[in-house]
């Protein structure tokens, strides 16, 4: 990757330092991404989605991980940077930013802002989708809610059989009620499982790389005795060949 372009995609991670209520990311610094910040384990989580060169990724609700996703599948892949809709509407400001990746020499990088419920991803053409903090987010009323049945179909059938879907988030505690995704931006890993395993997918892999048996899930994860230290799980699931 050349200097333009890092320097460009890097201006993306201060697009995911918003304020109020959408939990972007759980960093210290603002302009902080995957490629500077050892907190977010890039190496771990690039290896666990099994990311090679070459590969066609989304990420959506595009952020810390663009430039770690786009190097990762290097110049004879894709990186498809999506940054839904309803999130645009509550920060603007995010467009130029992703635009300017984009828009870099040697990049990369596709921009959307499509509705979450009409991502308008191509059927059978994604090797993985990731997306990081924000599948909480689906539940959430800036999200309208979302259809988050929809959302995973719309997954399922953009990618390529045998292509994965990875979920990073913030954990609640078991059992939690569904508006916790609201209050203290975490969510039930069940209730993650049940809704991908009900969309077709096969469960494939689960990480311990954010566990953090110390949070004991009744914090909002943005409080400051947390923030930055919430327990976290990583999921893969499958789609069948």
């Amino acid at each position: 990757m050349n200097n333009n372009l890092a320097a460009a995609i890097a201006a993306i991670a201060l697009a995911t330092a918003l304020p109020g209520g959408l939990a972007l990311a759980q960093v210290p610094a603002a302009n902080a991404d995957a490629m500077t910040d050892p907190s977010m384990k890039r190496a771990e989580v690039v290896a666990f989605i099994g990311v090679k060169p070459g590969d066609k990724v989304a990420d959506i609700v595009a952020g810390r991980f663009v430039r770690a996703l786009s190097a990762a599948v290097g110049p004879n892949g894709k990186l498809y940077a999506v940054m839904p809709a309803e999130v645009v509407k509550a920060h603007p400001e995010v467009v130029p930013m992703l635009k300017a990746g984009e828009s870099a020499p040697g990049s990369n990088i596709v921009v959307s802002t499509p509705p979450v419920n009409a991502m308008g991803l191509a059927a059978n053409s994604l090797d993985a989708v990731f997306i990081r903090q924000n599948y909480h987010d689906l539940y959430d009323k800036f999200m309208g809610p979302a259809d988050v049945a929809g959302f995973n179909k719309q997954v399922y059938a953009a990618l390529k059989p045998g292509g994965v879907y990875v979920i990073l988030d913030h954990a609640a505690a078991a059992g939690a009620p569904i508006n916790v995704t609201e209050t203290l931006h975490r969510i039930d890993i069940a209730q993650v499982k049940a809704d991908v395993l009900a969309a077709g997918f096969k469960l494939d892999g689960e990480s311990n790389a954010f566990v953090n048996p110390a949070d004991d899930h009744t914090k909002m994860v943005f409080a400051p005795d947390v923030r930055g230290k919430t327990d976290q799980f990583m999921l893969r699931f499958r789609k069948p060949e």
